[in-house]
């Protein structure tokens, strides 16, 4: 089988990972955008963590773990972040910083527990932006010792005029980016488009010492140094969500290449596509804003994950109960011919799949015609187990619910109202639980 190819965004064609100059077999290297801590993730934020978790499964089948670096960071500097420390300091008379501190802490424990309950490993390494300031710092200083950036105002600048291929992951000309985006047209900018590597901090925000003054870095220029530190000036694969394509990975690119001399940030860049929500966007206003935590509230982890799945991550993806509903009846069926397999293997078909451009629409299709041994190794690739999913379907089920709703069922017998008794019995089977009559009462058990 020839090596994996993927669709890179810069290219507009699937490209051979191992084509790509440079391409090292012992040491492939990959950096993804992670969380900006503040909130907790919705369950758009949980599509490239899902499927960024199965490449990087992929390589390390490929290539040996030991080989396999996988970097996703943790934005834990950002306005958004500072605007909520801001309101928690005056609330409880406490520092901004340490409102800052603790907001991205607890964020960033609750993400990585979200994320870990869908089955995803944890990356190589999980920087936080805090900790790279000073690398941030020296990049921005290169940039403006070669010229390609400018401090204005308290403010680093980043002048896109000096990179002439500007827009070209985007493949947008300055003008049509100019019209399509929202900039700060501020008085200190050369250029409207412009962005900002440094800008100031007044004694209430959160700072750092640098040579324009104590300040702070702005969002992109945190991906960059992060990624030079861990994974070197050029590495393979950058992944993100479509929405990051501009004005964050074109910028990233733009600085990172200037301060290294012209050397391509990544070989391939990976995106995938927009998640709506029962055939709308996901908004707070419409009521459909949810999170990973609340989902894991009422589905088992792997649910999801498979869900997820069932869509190419390069198209646009509708996320719906009667989805999710689907994906459960599918998994439960499978680890039922899967468990008792004790020397599991891979399909051809189905890791071809997956080589080519991570279709795993067509790999669940491949699972769907494999022998027991494939399924089972198929969906171990993939990152399910049946042992995961029984532990997250125990945790999941809400027991004070179940109790509830057995003592109503047990109320409509005795009233000889069986008519209830038999809806609430199916409202408990619709959920996966069957329940059992017996001389010591009524117990209850998930449905295998």
């Amino acid at each position: 089988m020839s090596g994996p190819r993927f669709f890179n965004t810069l290219t507009k064609a699937k490209d051979a990972l191992e084509a790509q100059p440079g391409f090292d077999r012992a040491r492939v290297r990959m950096y993804v955008c992670g969380p900006t801590v503040y909130d907790f993730a919705h369950i758009g934020n949980a599509r490239p963590v899902i499927v960024f978790d199965v490449l990087f499964r992929l390589l390390r089948h490929l290539y040996g773990p030991a080989h396999v670096v996988y970097v996703r960071n943790i934005t834990d500097i950002d306005d958004k972040i500072n605007a909520r420390a801001a309101e928690i300091a005056a609330a409880r008379n406490i520092d901004v910083e340490a409102a800052r501190v603790e907001i991205t802490q607890a964020t960033a424990r609750q993400y990585l527990e979200d994320v870990t309950a869908l089955g995803c490993l944890p990356p190589t390494h999980t920087p936080r932006a805090t900790d790279y300031v000073r690398e941030m710092v020296a990049m921005i200083a290169t940039l403006v010792a070669d010229g390609f950036a400018y401090a204005a105002d308290g403010h680093v600048l980043f002048e896109v005029a000096r990179k002439a291929d500007y827009g070209k992951l985007a493949r947008r000309s300055l003008d049509e980016m100019l019209a399509g985006a929202r900039v700060d047209v501020a008085p200190y900018k050369r250029n409207a488009m412009d962005f900002v590597l440094w800008k100031p901090s007044d004694d209430k925000t959160p700072g750092w010492d640098s040579p324009w003054g104590r300040g702070r870095p702005g969002w992109h220029i945190e991906c960059s140094a992060m990624a030079a530190a861990l994974l070197g000036e050029t590495f393979d694969i950058h992944g993100g969500g479509i929405d990051l394509v501009f004005p964050h990975h074109e910028n990233e690119i733009a600085q990172s290449e200037g301060a290294h001399h012209g050397y391509a940030l990544a070989r391939i860049w990976m995106h995938n596509g927009f998640l709506n929500v029962e055939g709308e966007k996901m908004s707070k206003s419409l009521g459909n804003f949810v999170t990973i935590n609340e989902l894991l509230k009422d589905w088992p982890g792997e649910v999801l994950r498979f869900n997820m799945l069932r869509t190419h991550y390069r198209q646009p993806m509708d996320w719906t109960v009667a989805g999710m509903n689907e994906s459960w009846k599918t998994l439960e069926k499978w680890y039922a011919a899967a468990e008792p397999i004790a020397d599991p293997r891979i399909g051809d078909a189905f890791l071809a799949a997956l080589c080519d451009d991570l279709n795993t629409p067509q790999a669940i299709a491949e699972l769907h015609k494999a022998d027991a041994r494939e399924l089972a190794g198929g969906l171990g690739l993939l990152g399910f187990s049946n042992v995961q999913l029984r532990i997250a379907q125990k945790v999941a089920l809400d027991t004070a619910w179940i109790a509830d709703a057995i003592a109503a069922r047990n109320a409509a017998r005795k009233a000889r109202d069986f008519k209830e008794s038999d809806r609430l019995r199916d409202e408990l089977l619709a959920k996966g639980i069957v329940l059992k009559d017996g001389p010591d009462g009524t117990t209850w058990e998930v449905k295998r």
